[in-house]
C-alpha cells in the first residue's frame, strides 16, 4: 500500500474526510503508476503542487484546487479523449464517498475540466485560470527540463508511428503558441511566457 504523504493527510483533514481517504489515495496513487505514464505520474503531481504553493494566495478557495491537482490526471489513457472528463468524475465518487457538499464537488469538477487547455472553452473562474496554468507551467521551465518532458510525452505515445506523432504534436504545440497568452495569469505568463514561446519554437521546429 502507498502511504499517503503528509501533505493528502492534511488535506483530507481541512476538508473533513473520514479514514476511507487513505484507502482513496492507495487508488489515485495506483492509477498514476499504471503505465505508459512517463510524465502523467506522481512526479507531474508533486510538480504541480510546488507551482500551486508559489502561487496559493492567488486562489479563491485554494483547498479546490489543490483536490483538483491530486485528481486531474488521475485517469491517463493516451488512446482516450475522455481523460480529464473521467478524472473528474474519479474526483465527484471520492468526494462523494467522503461526504463533501455539492458545491464542492461540483467546484473541483469544474477544476479538473479546465486542464483540457481547450482554447474555445477558456476556464470559467479565476481558480480555474490558475490551476490551467499551473499544469501547463512546464511549457515555460528551462529548455532542458522542457526537452525532457518532450522526451517523456513521446514514451506516452509510443504507439503512434513517427510521421503520424510527429504530425499531431506539431499541431498541438503550435496551438498554444498561437494563442494570444499561454497563460491566463499575469504571475504565470510574465514568468513563463518568454521561455515557453521559445521552447514551443524549438520543439515545433525539430518535429518538421
Amino acid at each position: 500500500m502507498s502511504e499517503p504523504p503528509a501533505r493528502w493527510l492534511a488535506l483530507m483533514e481541512r476538508i473533513g474526510a473520514g479514514s476511507g481517504a487513505e484507502a482513496w489515495f492507495e487508488r489515485v496513487a495506483r492509477c498514476h503508476e499504471t503505465p505508459p505514464r512517463a510524465y502523467h505520474n506522481l512526479s507531474h503531481v508533486e510538480a504541480c503542487l510546488k507551482e500551486f504553493d508559489e502561487v496559493r494566495s492567488l486562489a479563491q478557495r485554494p483547498d479546490e484546487v489543490e483536490l483538483a491537482i491530486w485528481f486531474h490526471d488521475a485517469v491517463y489513457d493516451p488512446k482516450a479523449a475522455d481523460n480529464e472528463l473521467r478524472s473528474a468524475d474519479m474526483a465527484v465518487d471520492f468526494l462523494g464517498a467522503m461526504g463533501a457538499e455539492s458545491g464542492l464537488i461540483d467546484a473541483v469538477q469544474k477544476l479538473i475540466m479546465a486542464t483540457l487547455h481547450d482554447a474555445k472553452v477558456p476556464p470559467e473562474t479565476n481558480d480555474g485560470k490558475l490551476l490551467a496554468d499551473v499544469d501547463l507551467s512546464i511549457l515555460g521551465k528551462r529548455p532542458e527540463i522542457f526537452d525532457v518532458y518532450e522526451s517523456q510525452i513521446r514514451e506516452e505515445y509510443s504507439w503512434v508511428p513517427h510521421n503520424v506523432y510527429c504530425e499531431k504534436r506539431r499541431e498541438a504545440l503550435t496551438g498554444f503558441h498561437a494563442r494570444a497568452r499561454i497563460y491566463f495569469t499575469r504571475e504565470f505568463h510574465d514568468r513563463y511566457d518568454r521561455q515557453a514561446r521559445a521552447n514551443l519554437e524549438r520543439s515545433i521546429s525539430r518535429l518538421k
